[in-house]
């Protein structure tokens, strides 16, 4: 950043803050301002408490910029950033014929951003249902996924929904939205209710609705929009974001830049480790469940992605590293190497009795034949921990994959797309955003999420949670060329 831009940003922040006044004094959040002298009174002889702003963080560190921004606009002008609102709040669609599964009007919360020109749409995920004693028994039991009935007025923003800067490095001062999932159907159909299945699939058309809606508030001056989404809302990005970039083109609005940001909707269609009965989207083969609902809700699958399929193969485009080579907007794909709803599908959940020599090779296979789908993806954030999601959680600023951190790779990847999509544009010096671990078991990565016993609800380190699956250390050692005492001493300490 030259000289003149920091010059020039540091006056933009004293005039936003009502700064035409010359004597504005920088002070701490908490303090109160003193009452203002007269034109000629005497200055107050206490001290003034200072507030450093280092412009050069910028260069080599955005997220400890982005804290001083916030602490200086806060002493600035604590009226109004000391009290940022964090709610969004709801607003159910006007189109009245694109409903949740049970009819009920669907909706989105948003919270409005005034001069923002980013948008970050957020679709919930939530498994789904494949056919109508499956979708009975999910109405039932978490009915909010299928009916708008009794969602919440509000909803408090987390993790890259957060408007906090220490929680959300550099999209806080975005316009908000979240779409709740309660089409049951991953974001694929546009069916409506009917006697043959009970109930409306219309995710597809629920995503389209609701941009068509934001254009009145706002996202018509929009620059760039970020569709994102966790788990069956990962998916539903791979699966709209196309559409939705096309649907914006013809409604008049080609200038807004439409991205993507899949967080745990990466699969692989493979074998289970025990074959289990088709009974439920938990109990069913990875490709058996989505094969079984894509009949059932009628889906729809990207143009591009069918066509590389025979008629009846469209279930093909669920899975990520499928349908990805087919997607035109830029995606930055965020996965765990070892995710936990992949596990359960597969059978092979580690939270149960010790695993056996075959599961454990089982599942280290499943994360070197992840890693593979992501040779070619170019912008990818890939830990080698057990979880499922983590872009709305506050700790997603805490998992690096080799020294960076997660929000960190979001902002080099939205500087390398700056000047819009480039083939072949090379990543910036410094600023990678293809970071895949290289390590082979499961949370090997020390900056993983704490994994909790179930039994004692106690935290463990990652030698206590291999030795409580039954995992054979000296094995382990072994693969990995280290003496056991050695490979035990490195895991302790999260080397």
């Amino acid at each position: 950043m030259g000289r003149g831009v920091r010059v020039l940003l540091l006056l933009g922040l004293l005039h936003w803050a009502g700064g035409s006044e010359g004597r504005k004094t920088w002070r701490r959040r908490g303090l109160q301002p003193p009452p203002q002298p007269s034109e000629d009174a005497p200055a107050a002889g206490r001290p003034v408490e200072s507030f450093p702003l280092d412009f050069t963080a910028v260069e080599g560190n955005m997220d400890s910029f982005m804290a001083q921004v916030k602490s200086l606009a806060q002493s600035l002008y604590p009226c109004s950033t000391q009290q940022l609102d964090e709610e969004l709040r709801l607003h159910l669609l006007p189109n009245t014929s694109v409903t949740c599964n049970d009819g009920s009007p669907a909706g989105y919360y948003l919270k409005e951003s005034k001069g923002s020109r980013r948008w970050l749409l957020f679709l919930e995920g939530g498994w789904y249902c494949f056919d109508r004693e499956n979708c009975d028994s999910r109405y039932n039991s978490i009915p909010h996924f299928m009916s708008s009935t009794d969602w919440p007025p509000t909803r408090t923003g987390t993790g890259i929904l957060s408007s906090q800067p220490e929680e959300n490095p550099h999209w806080w001062n975005a316009n908000m939205v979240y779409i709740p999932y309660c089409s049951s159907d991953v974001w694929s159909g546009a069916s409506p209710k009917s006697d043959k299945t009970g109930y409306a699939f219309m995710g597809a058309l629920i995503i389209q609705e609701v941009v068509r809606d934001l254009l009145g508030k706002g996202l018509g001056s929009a620059k760039v929009l970020l569709l994102a989404g966790g788990s069956a809302g990962g998916i539903g990005v791979l699966m709209n974001v196309d559409r939705v970039a096309e649907l914006l083109q013809e409604l008049g609005y080609p200038a807004i830049q439409v991205r993507g940001l899949a967080d745990s909707g990466w699969f692989l269609d493979n074998q289970q480790y025990r074959r289990t009965e088709c009974e439920d989207t938990m109990t069913c083969a990875p490709t058996e469940g989505i094969r079984r609902g894509v009949r059932y809700w009628n889906g729809l699958v990207p143009e591009r992605c069918r066509r590389r399929f025979p008629e009846g193969e469209e279930w093909n485009c669920f899975f990520g590293y499928k349908v990805y080579p087919t997607v035109r907007c830029p995606v930055f794909v965020v996965q765990w190497l070892f995710d936990e709803a992949q596990l359960i599908v597969d059978n092979a959940y580690l939270n149960g009795p010790p695993v056996q020599e075959g599961q454990w090779l089982y599942i280290q296979n499943i994360g070197r034949e992840l890693r593979h789908t992501f040779k070619d993806v170019s912008a990818a954030f890939v830990p080698s921990c057990v979880s499922h999601e983590v872009i709305l959680e506050s700790h997603w600023t805490d998992i690096q994959v080799k020294g960076t951190s997660l929000p960190r790779a979001l902002h080099c990847w939205d500087r390398s797309l700056q000047d819009g999509p480039k083939a072949g544009k090379a990543p910036l010096k410094g600023c990678p955003i293809h970071l895949v671990d290289s390590c082979s078991w499961p949370h090997c990565n020390p900056s993983c999420p704490a994994i909790q016993d179930q039994h004692t609800g106690q935290e463990m380190s990652v030698a206590q949670f291999l030795l409580h699956l039954g995992v054979d250390m000296h094995t382990v050692a072994q693969q990995q060329g280290l003496e056991p005492g050695r490979l035990l001493g490195m895991l302790g300490s999260g080397s």
